[in-house]
């Protein structure tokens, strides 16, 4: 099922190759404007140069070919040879009804699906997620449901940092704190003392735990001790290691899932650490490896590079593997255990040679094929002073703290526009949490993620312009309208499309499959939620000029039904890929 952008460049391309001209030359794209034709061709000019022809007539001959096809209402010729295209309402109602008729509301899956991984959020263990997990958690979920839309298989995975530092300072700030946890750390079976390790007394040790460790040499020296000792497998050190997991993931999964982002591999830096001794020595073996003043490294630059990459720190001088390290054997872990064809890794611009050095590495190594590992980088959210988003205070904003407030805000919106006011108080909760959602997650993907983005509560939570709570408003809108119609005995029917705003919401209806399937290309969410935008404004305008439930027309009417119908269900599917759900009523 082509869309109509697709099917009208193929005819203009056999047009061009008919007249012996290279077939690309066919490119459709819309209208600059809109308010003359649907689509337009600018090849006839590209062909002027090349076949030292005039422009004008390269393109009469063109629009001569295309005479009398069903698809167009009209073709003309503007300027110095742009070819104008008006589709015709048949053909725009008929691709209507298919649209409407597809439960993939028009969208098309890939000729050839792959295996793909995408790495996002990385979150640690024994530390509350913050703001800067935001952008990483809604990127890679967007991410991952576009891939799987389109017809891939993938897996989402947290990669949880749950081997490093941070667990020695907690062995070691437990131990000191209660002797019962200290003999749990010495092996000792005290099921009580474990239970009482929970979420709060993480919270509470690892901040005062971190801070010593910069100031006191020896309890830092003490805890990559312990460090060493429980990577080491030190059974009473892994016993707590165990629960800290736990404890840690149980809050992790709980304020993921609030913001509708869920994994399907809760893997770690722990996973990966068994593979670490056999990758060092193939790197060896591979001659990789080579030693720089005592540590062990693999030199990544390759020749034309602009500038010098550093290599990858392997091995430090002091013998211990290194993140960079971890990363390189999650690669070779990924590879045995899913074998996927690409794997993407949603995390902050601010580490792209990080990246850059392990991917190089990995290519080196014969770990996955050129091209299959890919750093999709994002700026930063940050406040009204156009610095990273922080509290008041100056301290990192915990992620549980943002959404609250935007929880609260989306409450005070709700009131203020009379909204939910006569729903039961659980449903109207339930609503605001969607309300919150969806102003934090649009705010976000509405920009290109390479970009860095203002936060601003008071903008993001209005039901005016392009906000998530805008959106939901124009979704629960159809929804109202189709109860409405279903309780008058009024059902959606075949469309024809014959007035301008029903032809301008059909088109928008039609542009989703190429919204997303550059989208896709770019691992670009903003590309869906523009598009979800424009559909929303779309039927805004429809409803505004289109009388649905009032049209004296039964056929009219059961029409402009299977439109709206449409439009919900295809809007409704932008969103969730962009991770948004809309409720049944406000």
């Amino acid at each position: 099922m082509s869309d109509l952008k697709t099917a009208l460049g193929e005819a203009v391309s056999a047009a061009f190759a008919a007249e012996g001209l290279p077939a690309d030359l066919g490119r459709v794209t819309p209208s600059d404007r809109p308010d003359l034709a649907d689509f337009q061709c600018n090849g006839a000019l590209a062909a002027a140069k090349a076949a030292k022809r005039n422009p004008r007539e390269i393109a009469a001959a063109v629009v001569a070919r295309l005479a009398g096809s069903p698809m167009l209402a009209g073709i003309e010729i503007a300027g110095p040879g742009f070819v104008n295209l008006k589709i015709s309402d048949q053909a725009l109602s008929a691709r209507a009804r298919q649209i409407a008729a597809d439960a993939r509301a028009g969208a098309e899956i890939v000729a050839r699906p792959r295996r793909v991984i995408v790495d996002y959020a990385g979150p640690n263990v024994a530390k509350p997620l913050h703001v800067g997990h935001l952008r990483a958690a809604i990127i890679g979920e967007s991410i991952k449901r576009i891939y799987r839309f389109r017809g891939d298989t993938v897996w989402g995975d947290a990669h949880f940092g749950d081997w490093g530092f941070q667990m020695g300072l907690l062995i070691v700030a437990a131990g000191d704190e209660d002797p019962r946890w200290a003999a749990l750390g010495e092996g000792a079976d005290d099921a009580e003392a474990l239970a009482r390790i929970d979420l709060a007394m993480l919270d509470r040790l690892y901040p005062m735990a971190a801070a010593k460790a910069k100031e006191d040499p020896a309890y830092r020296d003490r805890a990559r001790k312990a460090t060493a000792e429980l990577q080491a497998g030190k059974p009473g050190y892994l016993t707590l290691w165990r629960r800290f997991i736990e404890v840690s993931r149980v809050a992790l999964e709980r304020e993921f899932h609030a913001l509708g982002v869920d994994f399907d591999l809760w893997k770690g830096e722990s996973d990966a650490d068994p593979l670490i001794p056999g990758m060092v020595e193939d790197l060896k073996a591979k001659g990789l490896l080579v030693e720089d003043q005592g540590a062990q490294i693999v030199r990544v630059t390759r020749e034309g590079d602009k500038r010098e990459l550093p290599p990858l720190l392997v091995i430090s001088s002091e013998g211990s593997a290194m993140y960079g390290t971890t990363d390189l054997a999650t690669i070779l872990d990924r590879r045995r255990s899913q074998d996927p064809h690409l794997m993407l890794y949603c995390v902050d611009q601010r580490q792209a040679d990080h990246f850059e050095q392990v991917f190089r590495a990995a290519y080196l190594a014969g770990y996955a094929e050129d091209g299959a590992l890919e750093h999709i980088g994002f700026g930063t959210m940050n406040g009204t002073d156009g610095k990273p988003f922080k509290t008041r205070a100056g301290g990192v904003l915990k992620l549980h703290d943002l959404i609250s407030m935007t929880t609260d805000k989306a409450r005070e919106r709700l009131r203020e526009a009379g909204l939910g006011e006569a729903l039961p108080q659980d449903e109207f909760e339930e609503i605001a949490r969607k309300v919150a959602v969806a102003a934090l997650k649009f705010a976000d993907l509405s920009n290109y993620r390479g970009t860095s983005y203002i936060f601003d509560l008071d903008r993001f939570t209005s039901f005016e312009g392009k906000t998530g709570p805008y959106l939901l408003y124009q979704a629960v809108r159809i929804k109202s309208l189709l109860r409405k119609g279903a309780a008058e005995g009024a059902t959606p029917g075949a469309i024809t499309v014959v007035e301008p705003a029903e032809r301008e919401l059909a088109l928008m209806l039609d542009a989703f499959e190429a919204a997303l399937g550059e989208a896709y290309d770019k691992k670009a969410p903003n590309l869906i939620a523009e598009h979800a935008y424009k559909l929303a404004q779309a039927f805004s305008k429809f409803y505004a000029a289109c009388p649905v439930l009032i049209a004296k027309d039964e056929a009219v009417k059961a029409s402009r039904l299977g439109l709206a119908q449409a439009a919900l269900a295809q809007l409704e599917t932008a969103l969730d890929l962009l991770g948004i759900e809309t409720p049944e009523r406000m």
